[in-house]
Parts: structure tokens; C-alpha cells; sequence
């Protein structure tokens, strides 16, 4: 994670891994396209099909798995709910997720456009909702739900 400081609107967008702990393979996000911090942010993930679920998901006939786009939204909303003043050391845990539905498969190749808006915040836990599209047609949707822990405060760390 970033020790230059917290990001701030004006600032260049900041790349994933300068926020969030998360690391390849299970990094999925591969750019952030826009931040509002503590309340939105967009991002893309550009599946190339050499990922190594590809070959299970299912065999021959790639699909990106629902859960998978699900965690690229928890991500996104990740950026956004850490890029704020007082976050260095946090790592955000799932809490919850509701209402996932999924509307379209999304095959190998295809740009997701990922957009989460965090709708509830408190100092360590929050609700979002995220949208994952291909080509402006809905693919994914949930309610997300996050704990926010500091890494000060984890056994063994």
C-alpha cells in the first residue's frame, strides 16, 4: 500500500495496488477510471482469458464466474471507502453481500466496467451498491457490506 499519503481529488488516479492489500493472481481490477472518496469509484477489468479459471469455467466455454465479478466490485468499492484520510493500514473484509443478481455472461476478452457507490459508511464498516457492465449492458448487481479492520489490530500481522 501507498505511504506517499492519502490520494485527493486532483491527484492523479491511483492504481489498485497503491490502495488495496490485494495482490496478483487476486488482484482484479486493472485500473481505476474515476474516485470519489468515501463515496464512489469506477474501475475496469480487462479478463484476457489466460487466467487460470478459465480452464475449470468451463471448459470450452470460458465464462468469468459470477463470484469473481462480484469480488472485482468489492474492489472497486475498497478504492473508494480507503482513500480517505486515516485509512493507512486498514484492509476492508466482506461483511455481506445481498440481491446479487446476475444478467449476462461474460466471456474472455470483454471490458467490465465497474461501478460501486458507497451508500453507508461508518469509521469501520459500510454498504455499497455495485454494478459491473460490458458495453453499457448490465451484467452483475449486488448490495455490498464491509468491515474495515486495521492491520494493528490482526493476529500475527
Amino acid at each position: 500500500m501507498s505511504t506517499a499519503g492519502p490520494w485527493r481529488p486532483g491527484d492523479p488516479l491511483p492504481r489498485p495496488e497503491d490502495i488495496i492489500p490485494h495482490r496478483p493472481p487476486f488482484l482484479l481490477i486493472d485500473e481505476i477510471t474515476e474516485l470519489v472518496p468515501d463515496e464512489r469509484g469506477k474501475g475496469r477489468w480487462c479478463p484476457t482469458g489466460d487466467e487460470p479459471f478459465f480452464a475449470g469455467h468451463f471448459p470450452g466455454y470460458p465464462v468469468v464466474p459470477g463470484v469473481l465479478l462480484i469480488e472485482a466490485l468489492a474492489q472497486v468499492g475498497a478504492v473508494a471507502a480507503l482513500t480517505s484520510e486515516g485509512r493507512d493500514g486498514d484492509i476492508p473484509f466482506f461483511g455481506g453481500i445481498d440481491k446479487a443478481r446476475f444478467r449476462r455472461q461474460v466471456l474472455p476478452g470483454e471490458v467490465i466496467d465497474l461501478e460501486v457507490e458507497l451508500v453507508q459508511r461508518t469509521k469501520r464498516a459500510g454498504k455499497g451498491h455495485g454494478r459491473a457492465t460490458v458495453g453499457g449492458e448490465l451484467a452483475c448487481e449486488a448490495g455490498l457490506f464491509f468491515l474495515v479492520v486495521n492491520r494493528s489490530q490482526l493476529p500475527g500481522l
